[in-house]
């Protein structure tokens, strides 16, 4: 007997590597592992049993280990993985078929400037096609800027609430998001409070809550909380949300059912 699982509890963020592997030049190098059955036992007491696993900025665009992963818990998993911008359906299509459901641009600590992405046609063409999104994860205040370089109508997942300067709707990142919006698909994910440079993460949450509603809003890990470990305690994550937005309905949507329709919704099998 197959286990429904279309309206389990999902992860939409952690990450899974092997100690000391990174590419070369890389900010962070794990000194551990952080293995899927790690991230499987940490969740289970809080009733999760879906996640997507995304790619972590230290691999690059070597996506062996989250493919792997995908392999092995074909129901359980989706992916988010990274690629060169010259990436074109023939390398992405496979991609999709291991379970992949967009791309990650992490520019934390790095340029923001995109000229190779603001010209990439191939890859967004791909992605309309596929049905993927881009996942971005900018720094403190530096979102409005790599959105202007983006194509309009492309959809977005905004990593760890964004990073905005304070939660105040004048704020120039939720200004940005807030208006983009209202004309293109965009998620965010409540996770990451720990690299909010004290912005209140409930302050925020909840101001997400109302400016794009509780349909487009996510909750995710970040386990193993890199350069952040102190933090990873699953069970404290998994309550935040409940705190953040005081409202069960909208904690069932971010954990249940946007994350399963975003994620999980049907595959076309000629893209695969």
């Amino acid at each position: 007997m197959t286990l429904d699982l279309s309206k389990s509890l999902v992860d939409t963020h952690f990450h899974v590597f092997a100690a000391r592997q990174a590419q070369p030049g890389a900010r962070y190098v794990p000194a551990y592992d952080a293995p899927f059955s790690a991230w499987q036992a940490a969740a289970a007491p809080s009733g999760v049993r879906r996640g997507v696993l995304v790619q972590t900025s230290f691999l690059g665009t070597d996506n062996r280990l989250l493919l792997a992963t995908l392999a092995q818990h074909p129901d359980v998993l989706r992916g988010i993985a990274v690629v060169p911008p010259d990436a074109d359906f023939a390398t992405l299509a496979p991609l999709h078929a291991a379970g992949v459901r967009g791309i990650r641009l992490n520019l934390s600590g790095a340029s923001h400037q995109l000229p190779a992405w603001s010209a990439a046609a191939a890859v967004w063409d791909t992605l309309a096609t596929l049905g993927w999104h881009l996942e971005l994860h900018t720094d403190t205040d530096q979102l409005p800027g790599v959105l202007a370089q983006l194509p309009a109508a492309l959809p977005l997942v905004i990593d760890h609430l964004g990073k905005p300067r304070a939660a105040r709707a004048a704020d120039a990142t939720v200004r940005a998001l807030a208006k983009r919006a209202r004309r293109s698909e965009v998620h965010v994910k409540l996770s990451g409070a720990y690299r909010l440079d004290g912005v209140d993460a409930g302050a925020l949450a909840r101001l997400w809550l109302g400016e794009i509603g509780p349909h487009r809003l996510l909750w995710g890990s970040d386990w193993p909380c890199t350069n952040h470990e102190a933090h990873a305690d699953y069970s404290v994550l998994w309550r935040a949300l409940d705190d953040w937005l005081g409202d069960e309905s909208a904690t069932h949507a971010a954990r249940v059912e946007n994350p399963q329709r975003l994620y999980w919704k049907p595959v076309d099998g000629n893209h695969c």
